[in-house]
């Protein structure tokens, strides 16, 4: 299964509308989609390893840019689109608790939830739930979302082709272990907050 998406995803990234596809799918992923760009940055820093940093750089600008969209959902639409996005991941329930840490924590929850597979997309609505300061959390976007997304970039850059081997020969157990950390990002926030 996972071998055909690979090989799907691998002969995306060579495509022209590589560049535009990977735009849409971080800026959707900062406010409302579940699929994080590193299935399509991976890929594409592994079929060209020196555009890698220019595809970091579009993962953290759209991020960035849907991380404001995000924010707008819950700053202005929190009780209509915010709420309806908090509830189809399951948010609902613990969402007080969420925006309780967040006022105490916000812009740690900010820097830190951007790292990890935890989604980013409820960090973003939190912070205009909130009414979190916009300019703090455009910087602490720009930071973690960065940092993240330069960091796989350059490690692919540096190692691509050991790493491209690795990845082909453990492909079913990488994915099983990505699906596994995308879910336990999901479930991490449900159960912790």
């Amino acid at each position: 299964m996972f071998r055909s998406l690979y090989d799907w995803t691998m002969r995306q990234a060579a495509r022209p509308n590589a560049n535009r596809a990977l735009a849409v799918v971080s800026f959707l992923e900062s406010s409302i989609f579940p699929i994080p760009p590193d299935v399509m940055l991976i890929p594409m820093c592994l079929a060209n390893r020196q555009r890698a940093f220019y595809y970091a750089f579009i993962c953290t600008v759209a991020s960035v840019i849907g991380g404001l969209f995000g924010y707008a959902i819950g700053y202005f639409l929190l009780e209509t689109l915010g709420r309806w996005v908090i509830d189809l991941y399951g948010y609902g329930e613990k969402w007080q608790a969420f925006e309780a840490a967040y006022a105490e924590w916000g812009v740690w929850i900010i820097l830190i939830k951007g790292l990890t597979p935890i989604p980013y997309k409820i960090v973003t609505i939190a912070s205009g739930a909130a009414h979190f300061s916009l300019g703090v959390f455009i910087i602490a976007s720009i930071v973690t979302r960065g940092l993240r997304f330069f960091l796989v970039a350059g490690l692919l850059r540096a190692f691509g082709e050991p790493i491209r081997d690795f990845i082909e020969k453990r492909l079913n157990i990488l994915g099983i272990i990505f699906v596994v950390a995308l879910v336990g990002g999901f479930v991490a926030v449900r159960y912790l907050f």
